[in-house]
């Protein structure tokens, strides 16, 4: 008998459900989905649009910008520090969910059905953005066809656009280096490019009064639109495939760009502002604030894009390790980004006889005033400055197929049997009910309404439904019971790092951003411009409404229980009866034949024949414990 034990015990004790697809070495991706659903078609195509997803314009734009102003190299502390304590564990957390259950960010929230209204708000925030954030994308797209020339467009002044003030700052320097002329009493020839050219904004009275459409934005709007749509025609199986490119591509022009700034004149005076340690500012609390905003809005937590992506996985994959190599990889990408933001603005800084701190500026005035500014005293011009905009490109259109797809993938998952057939079409009728809503943005005005949608969509609102799904999912759902799942999933249980995170650390942070958002809040503004009142109330309403979902989704699925109130609540924040994995070969223990029409003898015979008449998840974990250390022993 025991020479039969120990021939048993010499094999892989692990059982396959509980392998990573490392483990199982290269396997049919095919088997383990729902094959009306869709799925990734290969095993890199998660993870490139996972990156593609997190690695976006705001790595180029908002990090560099964010560090130097908050201590240089010292604000890497925080910076590391909440990617420990915020980043990480909510994405793990995220994509967990979506791949245990393989639904979309509404009907996830069948592990308690009382906060789906937290799935709702994902969805209008998600589509608010969506909505401006491809306005961006058609800048960018502007200025990448401008940069097909021979001679920058926003290199001189003379132009019709152009103003008395304008003053070509091109290194106009006298014997001890500095400028001759005052410059803040004059403009350059790139702001009035963007400024009155591509935005056309004089002709733009305030808000309330946008003007006319500017037809070459309009045509770029649409333009981006065609492109998101034919890149998610087919779902993931097309948008994983196009993300091989505008995933990886980026990394070739930022090297470059990088390679080029540091071998300028005046780059290390750039990089030395940069990452100058400034550790009297980790005093301050605002620094650990923008540490925070700048870990939780970089990776993409909370917008569903994580758990819609997961959701197309195999059942048995490796997450934890793509957890750590999006998160730790988009980090490492903002500090190269700021390398070579920072170079060239060294450079410019020398060229101009100014501090580095009169030049740098944060968001869509630096990618459009600063840097194609800085692009135009260099040699061959025009080639750097379609790089850039090509790269700004590859990074944007990533986070828009996951925000498109996020909203497709939810409601098709709510209305499986009517759009799933119809899922291009459907598609194409998102994209374009959302660029006819976008239309506003290319008017004159059109900015004052992009600057609104950015400080309102995705504030205060992403951070009370983020403190929703944490607080419902390790509360509500229980800690102990999630971890299960995923033990089921990934044949491990998170540790207490994880669970100390999802349980107060997380929680605690996000709380705390959020009413430092709200003491410190301030009204809107572009430039001198100042938005009315109106405008003011109607962006707060904005955010307001994605938090207004989540009481109104629990009042109706309280009003779809029977019993008394106490008796309707707990009904409804217990798990929907069909909950877990989508495939049957995946639903063991206490998931065994739940699903509608299951056909019940098959997994639970599949369950007996593996592990020996053993149908509780727990058990069969315990077993597996106690072969891995009779196995031990016997070794010893």
């Amino acid at each position: 008998m025991k020479k039969l034990q120990g021939a048993h015990l010499r094999k892989p004790v692990t059982p396959d459900l509980l392998m990573t697809p490392s483990d199982q070495g290269d396997v049919d991706l095919d088997v383990d989905f729902a094959a009306d659903r869709g799925n990734w078609t290969g095993k890199l195509d998660f993870l490139l649009s996972c990156i593609g997803y997190c690695v976006g314009l705001g790595n180029v734009w908002r990090f560099p910008y964010r560090a130097y102003t908050n201590g240089g190299g010292a604000f890497l502390v925080p910076y590391f520090l909440m990617l420990a304590i915020c980043g990480i564990p909510l994405f793990f957390l995220e994509l967990s969910l979506g791949q245990f259950s393989s639904l979309g960010p509404l009907a996830v929230w069948k592990i308690s059905p009382l906060f789906k209204g937290a799935g709702a708000a994902m969805l209008l925030i998600v589509g608010l953005v969506a909505i401006y954030y491809n306005m961006i994308i058609a800048y960018v797209l502007f200025y990448l066809f401008a940069s097909l020339t021979s001679t920058l467009p926003w290199e001189h002044c003379g132009n019709w656009w152009n103003t008395d003030l304008c003053l070509e700052h091109r290194g106009s320097k006298n014997g001890n280096g500095a400028l001759p002329l005052n410059l803040t009493s004059t403009v350059s020839p790139s702001e009035e490019y963007w400024s009155r050219y591509v935005l056309h904004i004089q002709g733009s009275r305030g808000i309330g009064s946008p003007g006319g459409i500017r037809w070459n934005l309009c045509l770029c709007l649409l333009l981006a639109w065609v492109i998101v749509f034919l890149c998610i025609l087919k779902g993931v199986k097309s948008s994983g495939k196009v993300v091989y490119f505008t995933a990886t591509f980026p990394y070739l022009i930022l090297l470059m760009l990088l390679v080029r700034g540091v071998t300028l004149p005046g780059a290390w005076k750039g990089v030395q502002f940069y990452l100058t340690p400034q550790f009297h500012h980790l005093l301050s609390s605002k620094v650990w604030i923008e540490a925070a905003l700048q870990i939780f809005y970089s990776l993409g937590v909370g917008f569903g894009g994580l758990l819609t992506f997961a959701s197309y996985n195999t059942f048995h994959q490796n997450i934890y390790r793509d957890t750590f190599i999006v998160t730790l990889g988009n980090a490492v990408t903002s500090i190269l980004a700021g390398f070579a933001i920072f170079s060239v603005l060294g450079y410019m800084s020398q060229e101009l006889g100014v501090p580095v701190d009169q030049v740098a500026k944060a968001g869509p005035g630096l990618a459009f005033v600063v840097y194609p500014q800085a692009m135009t005293m260099l040699p061959l011009s025009p080639f750097w400055s379609f790089l850039f905009f090509f790269m700004l490109l590859t990074l944007g259109l990533d986070s828009q197929f996951a925000f498109l797809e996020t909203i497709v993938t939810a409601v098709t998952d709510e209305f499986p049997y009517y759009l799933r057939p119809k899922k291009a079409v459907f598609s194409g009728l998102i994209c374009v009910a959302m660029y006819l809503m976008g239309l506003v943005l290319t008017t004159d005005g059109g900015m004052y309404w992009l600057v609104l949608l950015d400080d309102y969509s995705a504030s205060f609102g992403l951070m009370v439904v983020v403190i929703t799904t944490c607080l419902a999912v390790t509360r509500v759902y229980g800690i102990q019971r999630f971890c299960r799942d995923i033990h089921m999933m990934l044949g491990f249980k998170p540790g207490l790092y994880f669970r100390a995170c999802w349980l107060f650390l997380s929680p605690a942070t996000l709380l705390a951003l959020l009413v430092y958002s709200i003491v410190k809040y301030q009204p809107s503004e572009y430039g001198s411009y100042r938005f009315p009142a109106w405008a003011e109330l109607l962006g707060i309403l904005m955010g307001l409404l994605s938090c207004l979902m989540i009481p109104a989704g629990m009042l109706v699925a309280v009003l779809r229980e029977e019993g008394s109130l106490w008796e309707r609540l707990q009904q409804a924040s217990r798990p929907a009866m069909d909950w877990g994995p989508s495939l049957e070969e995946n639903r063991t223990g206490m998931y065994v034949a739940t699903l509608a029409g299951s056909q019940s003898p098959k997994p639970l015979m599949v369950h007996m024949r593996k592990y020996g008449g053993i149908t509780s998840f727990e058990n069969t974990a315990m077993e597996v414990d106690r072969e891995i250390a009779e196995e031990e022993e016997s070794m010893m």
